[in-house]
């Protein structure tokens, strides 16, 4: 039965906190407190309850929805990547829901055909890597506000339901039992969607057609090799057309206008200018309030110390492409007074609305440390998001460390290289206690996210990001799922992961290497992690084989540098229960100093002696 509509939010949550295995980690949920005041995973706007968000937190039991339906405002509910075994929770009760993600649990059993019925505020639904079996409901198809659905990994049989939603972006059917032909709206849908499904035909996939008659194999057979043949030709014409346009467009000037395409090419990988981006939203969102209208072509800034500019000021500005990595791309705009602004440009942030969006972009604004880059303003539009943030000259620390430098450029030294993972350390502990309701904080820790001011002082960028990210494409690029706990079957990410960034990040900051199981996209690597490597190095050559040849500055501090090796593989263990945790690394770290404190100790990499120290440090070391 529902809950009383005078009971107190307060109260729902906690009989919905009893209902679960462990309680432990909603220890903050207690009578002390109102629950937007620093419950964990409880999402509120204006002192409202309109979300939970209980993510990788090892959670049990039964999911009460008869008690959640008492919380009249809850528009969201999360708790993906946990361990909640039994039938599908009647979620579809809470009718005013926009975003169910329900995917990496062990949910089991049929659907009702009907059960989503009544949920016309349905906009993201996913219930993807389940136990789910039966035919996919077909009120699935009649969701009208329905965004995106994710249903891969699970059981479903039978045919697709024949969805019609006009703004259906994405439905993910891979690796289920489906068969039959895919419905013609979804013909567009990359045909990853619907992988691991024999029985699957028609557009995006191949054709649905008949078995050949016995008259027919012989000509078909001989069309296949004339088709063959002239796709290969085809391919090669091509392959050689596409280099020739990279010689051409690399030879052409890198600098343009913000947002102005400056070539025919660009035009054709349909970059539009933001005032093309504001006439398409206009003219989509002509019937919205005419609040939300006048946002559009507005900055949002979540900083009081800095001058304001307008939208309008980045687009006038000369703006040189920086680079376009997974998530879109960057750019460099200089202002008329002066004032250098990097602004990103995100395609792949529809996690949450309009609200939820702003208000954490509003909570990462009031984030102050060293050694994280604040973020300056943000721009908000349906299809893909703005954030700026201030200039720094000096490069990110991927380019300094692998790229190719002039004969008279030196590499990083000793000392450098451990002013930067203490700075780095310092900001990602920051993260964690001023977010802890992330289930990883940073999620995308690496060197080309770390940049360095004049005095090589590093800077955090593209921190916190997780909560707004698309789920597919998270899982798809960020650096907390290449970790060895999301690469198993099933696999999840926690705080953890983001250890497992940091372990990885120094050793690459000690070995020059860049980390190449980094490169490839989705669940898992054929190329081995740096942990790997290190520890296939006998470890008598470590000194020799593993520390970067470049790196200066290292005479009398070989044995801090193995220490801190040590601590890097410590953080990249597989098992997590071995990994250190945070607090562990942290204090470890701040104890690695420039120098060895034996007196007298000499590293010399042409020193002979040096191996034999170094040796009896790495076993003194082991038997600690």
């Amino acid at each position: 039965m529902a809950v009383s509509p005078a009971a107190s939010e307060s109260d729902i949550l906690l009989k919905f906190k009893a209902s679960l295995i462990p309680t432990t980690v909603l220890n903050s949920w207690n009578a002390s407190t109102s629950p937007c005041k620093g419950w964990i995973g409880v999402r509120c706007t204006d002192d409202t309850v309109r979300g939970l968000q209980l993510e990788n937190m090892g959670l049990m039991g039964t999911i009460d929805v008869d008690n959640l339906m008492g919380l009249s405002f809850l528009r969201s509910v999360s708790l993906l990547n946990n361990s909640f075994n039994s039938p599908i929770p009647k979620i579809w009760k809470l009718g005013a829901l926009k975003s169910v993600y329900l995917s990496n649990n062990k949910f089991y059993g049929e659907i009702p055909d009907d059960a989503f019925t009544g949920m016309g505020s349905l906009k993201f639904l996913y219930l993807a890597e389940n136990e789910l079996t039966g035919k996919i409901p077909s009120s699935f198809a009649k969701l009208s506000k329905l965004l995106e659905l994710g249903l891969e990994g699970n059981k479903f049989e039978g045919t697709i339901p024949d969805f019609q939603q006009a703004d259906l972006r994405l439905v993910s059917l891979a690796n289920n039992q489906l068969e039959g032909p895919i419905p013609a709206r979804l013909s567009k849908m990359d045909s990853s969607s619907f992988a691991g499904n024999k029985g699957l035909c028609g557009a995006p996939l191949e054709a649905c057609q008949s078995p050949p008659t016995t008259t027919t194999k012989q000509t078909s057979f001989a069309s296949k090799t004339v088709i063959a043949a002239f796709v290969a030709v085809v391919v090669v014409a091509l392959v050689v057309v596409a280099i020739i346009l990279i010689i051409i467009h690399r030879r052409s000037c890198q600098t343009e206008q913000l947002g102005r395409p400056s070539s025919i090419s660009s035009r054709r990988a349909k970059v539009v200018t933001f005032e093309e981006d504001q006439m398409e939203t206009r003219s989509q969102d002509h019937s919205t309030s005419s609040r939300h209208k006048a946002e559009h072509g507005k900055l949002s800034f979540v900083r009081d110390d800095i001058e304001r500019f307008e939208l309008q000021d980045l687009l006038r500005a000369s703006a040189e492409v920086l680079g376009s990595g997974s998530f879109g791309s960057s750019y460099k705009a200089v202002l008329t007074t002066g004032k250098a602004m990097v602004v990103k440009r995100f395609r792949h942030m529809n996690k949450v609305g309009r609200e939820d969006f702003q208000e954490h972009m509003r909570r990462l604004g009031r984030l102050r440390h060293p050694n994280l880059l604040p973020l300056v303003a943000y721009y908000y539009r349906k299809e893909e998001k703005l954030l700026v943030s201030d200039f720094i000259g000096n490069g990110s620390l991927a380019s300094l460390l692998h790229s190719n430098r002039t004969e008279d450029q030196q590499g990083l030294d000793w000392p450098t290289r451990l002013k930067i993972i203490k700075g780095v350390t310092s900001a990602l502990a920051y993260l964690h206690k001023e977010l802890p309701s992330l289930s990883v904080p940073h999620a995308h820790l690496k060197s080309s996210n770390v940049v360095l001011n004049d005095s090589n002082e590093p800077l955090l960028t593209d921190y916190g990001l997780l909560p707004v990210v698309n789920n597919e494409h998270a899982a798809q690029i960020m650096v907390t799922f290449k970790s060895p706990e999301f690469a198993e079957e099933g696999g999840r990410v926690t705080k953890k992961s983001d250890v497992w960034c940091l372990g990885t990040l120094i050793l690459e900051l000690l070995t020059g290497k860049l980390p190449m199981n980094y490169l490839k996209q989705g669940r898992g690597s054929d190329e081995p992690d740096l942990a790997s490597w290190v520890n296939s190095v006998p470890k008598e050559e470590w000194t020799r084989e593993v520390f970067d040849s470049e790196m200066r500055g290292t005479r009398n501090g070989e044995g801090e540098m193995l220490k801190l090796l040590k601590i890097g593989l410590n953080c990249c263990e597989v098992d997590m229960e071995k990994r250190l945790d945070l607090d562990e690394a942290i204090e470890k770290i701040e104890e690695v100093k420039e120098r060895d404190n034996e007196e007298g100790f000499s590293c010399s990499y042409a020193s002979e002696d040096m191996y034999s120290a170094k040796d009896e440090f790495s076993l003194s070391m082991n038997r600690e």
